[in-house]
Parts: C-alpha cells; sequence; structure tokens
C-alpha cells in the first residue's frame, strides 16, 4: 500500500510538471501574437517638413550658326571668276567672287564725261560772275540785274556739278558691288552658282543666294523652355547637352539670352546659350538634347512619392488630425525619383500617413496606432 501511494505521489508531481512547462509557451506565444498584431495595426508616418527637390528636364534644342548670311548680287551681272567653294575658311574682306557688267562700264564713262562737263561749265559760270562783280565796283558799268543773274546762273550750275559728281559716284559704287567680299569671318556652307552664272537683285539668278556663309567656331544653342520652367533659368545657369552623332559626349554651355517674353503659338521663353566649338566637333542643324536642372529653394513641402493618394476624386495626403484620418487635398509639384512636391492646407509638422491608399477612408478613426518615422 504505501509503494503503490508514493507511486501515485510521483504521478502527481510530474502532472503538474507538465502542465506548468506546458503552460509557459502558451502565454508567450499570445503575447507574441498580441504584439505581432498590434505591430501590423500601426501605420507608418512621418513629420511633414519643407526642402528642395533638385531634378532635370529633357527638352530638344537647335544649334544653328553665331552668325549666318546669304550673300546675293546686289547689281545684275555675270559671275566672272569664284574664289572659294562649299566648306573654305575665308577671313573678314576675303574675296569671294569677281562679277562682270559691261553696261556698268558705259555708264561709268557717261557719267564721267558729264561730271567733266558740268565742272566746266560751272567754272565758266564762276568766272563770269567773278569778273562782272570786279567790274561792278566801277560805278555805272554793270547794272545789279546783270550781277544778280550771274549769280544765279553760278549757283545753277555748282547744283548741277554736285548732281554730276553724286551721279558718278553712284555708278563707282555699283561697280565696286561687282566685288563680293565675306562681312565677317566663317565658313562657306553653301554655294549656289557657278561660272557664268546671271545673278542680281531681281530676276532668275535671285532665286538663290551666291553663298552662305556661317560662324561655326562659335555656336547658338536655341532653347523653348515650356511656361513652367522659365523661372529655373537666369543668365548664370549652365546646362549640359548632348548631340545623336556623340551620344557619348556632355558638353557644357551658358546661359547668355532670354528672350524676356513668351511665344504666343509655344508659351514657352526661347533661351540661347552660347557654345565655343574651336574643335569643329558640333554642326550648325544638329538636334541636341538639353538637360535643364531644376533646382528649387527650401520653401516648399517635399514628401515620398508613396505618401500621395491619386483617387477619382483628385489627388490627396492623408493626414492624421486627433486620432482620426483626413485627406487633404493637394497639388503635385516637380518630381525628383521618389520624391515630389506638394501644395495645399498643409503645416509644418503635421503627421501624415507614409504609404497612402484608398483602404484608409477620410474622417474615420485610426484603426490601429501611428508610428511615426
Amino acid at each position: 500500500m504505501y509503494t503503490k501511494s508514493l507511486i501515485f505521489a510521483f504521478c502527481l508531481i510530474g502532472s503538474g510538471f507538465l502542465l506548468f512547462s506546458c503552460g509557459t509557451p502558451v502565454k508567450e506565444a499570445e503575447a507574441e501574437n498580441k504584439s505581432s498584431a498590434n505591430s501590423e495595426n500601426s501605420l507608418p508616418a512621418f513629420t511633414l517638413s519643407k526642402g528642395s527637390l533638385s531634378s532635370t528636364i529633357q527638352i530638344p534644342g537647335e544649334l544653328i550658326a553665331y552668325q549666318e548670311v546669304d550673300l546675293y548680287a546686289k547689281v545684275n551681272s555675270f559671275v566672272k571668276k569664284l574664289y572659294v567653294d562649299v566648306g573654305s575658311k575665308v577671313k573678314e574682306g576675303q574675296l569671294l567672287a569677281t562679277l562682270e557688267a559691261p553696261e556698268i562700264e558705259s555708264q561709268l564713262s557717261g557719267a564721267e564725261s558729264r561730271l567733266k562737263s558740268q565742272e566746266a561749265i560751272y567754272l565758266a559760270s564762276k568766272a563770269t560772275y567773278e569778273r562782272l562783280l570786279q567790274t561792278s565796283k566801277t560805278p555805272g558799268t554793270v547794272s545789279q540785274n546783270d550781277l544778280d543773274l550771274a549769280l544765279a546762273k553760278q549757283n545753277s550750275d555748282y547744283a548741277q556739278f554736285h548732281a554730276a559728281q553724286a551721279a558718278f559716284r553712284e555708278i563707282q559704287d555699283n561697280k565696286n558691288y561687282l566685288e563680293v567680299s565675306a562681312p565677317f569671318s566663317g565658313v562657306i556652307s553653301a554655294r549656289e552658282v557657278s561660272t557664268g552664272a546671271y545673278v542680281g537683285p531681281s530676276g532668275k539668278g535671285s532665286e538663290f543666294p551666291m553663298f552662305t556663309l556661317q560662324t561655326q567656331d562659335r555656336l547658338r544653342l536655341v532653347v523653348s523652355v515650356p511656361e513652367a520652367y522659365t523661372t529655373y533659368l537666369n543668365q548664370q545657369s549652365k546646362v549640359d547637352f548632348t548631340v545623336k552623332a556623340l551620344p557619348n559626349q556632355k558638353f557644357t554651355a551658358k546661359v547668355a539670352r532670354l528672350a524676356g517674353a513668351l511665344d504666343t503659338r509655344l508659351r514657352a521663353q526661347r533661351t540661347e546659350m552660347d557654345v565655343h566649338n574651336t574643335d569643329g566637333k558640333l554642326l550648325p542643324g544638329m538636334v541636341a538634347e538639353v538637360s535643364i536642372p531644376l533646382t528649387g529653394t527650401n520653401s516648399n513641402f517635399v514628401i515620398p512619392s508613396k505618401a500621395v493618394l491619386n483617387s477619382t476624386e483628385g489627388t490627396f495626403v492623408i493626414k492624421v488630425d486627433h486620432d482620426s484620418t483626413k485627406w487633404v487635398p493637394v497639388q503635385i509639384g516637380r518630381q525628383a525619383e521618389d520624391k515630389v512636391e506638394i501644395f495645399g492646407d498643409l503645416r509644418e509638422k503635421d503627421v501624415l500617413i507614409q504609404t497612402a491608399n484608398e483602404e484608409i477612408r477620410n474622417n474615420e478613426p485610426l484603426q490601429g496606432s501611428v508610428k511615426v518615422n
């Protein structure tokens, strides 16, 4: 009997030990599950603050010659000789072509003859007036009327002499136009005539220019900047650009000229940058891909992109307001990577939900806690 009682006591102690050892993990598991549930119900949030957002936009641009001019013949003539061709590098004042117009030589000879004739007439009338004036000093020899007529004749002949001089200079200037010279240093990019071709200000020969002259060691990068981005550029701004011909090479240019007005058709501002091209890698007419930096100030709210809710009702952020959620309408500004600028009825240190979704309803109590990062 004593042995059976002892065995029964040991069995009771073992059973109690097993129950105690089994009960402890159960309580720990329940605590862990409760903590996990609280963690799952907590919403990640952040405190709203102002910051800066730097990004770039890609805009197509065009490289054009810094100076470009089409050269036409001033007078009707024929091409006598060409001294340059496409690709020729020329200096300012260099002779490009000579023209011939035989009628100009005839006109010049006639104008010269008329000039000499008018000069002789003027000198004769002048001498006549001077003699009469000298004679009139003796009383009663020359009437005042004769003296006045002689003076008028002298002045008239002098005017005719000056008119003949002007006509002669005009034809002489036209003759000088028979030599076509470069107005500035550059490269001949086009030639539309050959020796013997008829050229002039009117007629068949003037349909195309004789030459096109461009400055290529210095170019203009022309970009039409949309209205929304005009405030980010000034005279000190620098941009990077690439061209298809040299895709692995990046070029830099500085803003030189701003139109100061928007194009009425594109609603964009014409912006020009000067590009030094002494190595000749870039060519006028190339299309460039321009990267314009958009660097803002610390005056706007910048938040993670996933904190913005885009719904059918509009664009919102979800603010925590006294243990409830509130949808606040916002407008989106610039975006860069996973950040975005927002504008709306918000204040610094407002608490916003980090990941916004439509499951978090407007003006409803929080389902769980908020964990501010």
